[in-house]
C-alpha cells in the first residue's frame, strides 16, 4: 500500500527533475551577415546560470564570449547589445581581483574546423526575476568576440570586435 501511494509522488519528482534540467532560455547566435552560426542554452544552476554553447563557421582560436546587458543584436557591429552584463558593478575579468562581471565567461576555443562546444557558469546571473536576471526588462545577449579575452582588462578584456550575437529569450 505504501508503494502504491509513493508511485505518483515518485513520478512527480521525476517530472520536476526533468523540467528543471531543460533549458529555460535560448539564443540563436548570428554573424554580421545574419547567418546563424550557433546556439546557446541557459539553465538555472545553484551558482548562477549554466550556459551551453555550440557554434560552427567561426575563425579557429580563442574568442572572448560574454553576456551583454541589452537584448539587442543589430549587425554589423552588435554594439546594440551594450556593455557586459554587470548588475553588481564589478570590474571585468575572471582574473581581475576586483572582478568579475556576471557576464564574464572563460574564452571559447574554436577548433581548426571552425566548431566549438562549451559549457560555462555565469556566476551572479539568474533566470528568475529580480537583480541579476538575464530575462529582465532590458533583456540580455550573448556575444562572441574576434579575439581572446585576457580575462583581466576592464571593460572587455581586449577581446576585439563582436563577431556573433544572440538575444537571450525565455523558452
Amino acid at each position: 500500500m505504501v508503494t502504491r501511494a509513493l508511485s505518483p509522488l515518485l513520478t512527480l519528482v521525476a517530472l520536476l527533475a526533468a523540467a528543471s534540467a531543460s533549458p529555460a532560455a535560448t539564443a540563436a547566435l548570428k554573424d554580421a551577415s545574419g547567418k546563424q552560426v550557433g546556439t546557446a542554452t541557459f539553465t538555472s544552476a545553484k551558482s548562477g546560470v549554466l550556459v551551453k554553447v555550440s557554434v560552427s563557421g567561426l575563425p579557429p582560436g580563442k574568442h572572448g564570449i560574454h553576456l551583454h546587458a541589452a537584448g539587442k543584436c543589430e549587425p554589423p557591429d552588435f554594439k546594440s547589445a551594450a556593455g557586459h552584463f554587470n548588475p553588481a558593478g564589478k570590474q571585468h575579468g575572471l582574473h581581475n581581483p576586483q572582478g568579475a562581471h556576471a557576464g564574464d565567461l572563460p574564452n571559447l576555443v574554436v577548433g581548426k574546423d571552425g566548431k566549438a562546444k562549451a559549457t560555462f557558469t555565469a556566476k551572479g546571473a539568474t533566470l528568475a526575476e529580480g537583480e541579476g536576471s538575464l530575462l529582465g526588462p532590458d533583456g540580455a545577449a550573448i556575444v562572441i568576440h574576434a579575439d581572446a579575452d585576457d580575462e583581466k582588462t576592464d571593460p572587455a578584456g581586449n577581446s576585439g570586435a563582436r563577431i556573433a550575437c544572440g538575444v537571450i529569450e525565455r523558452k
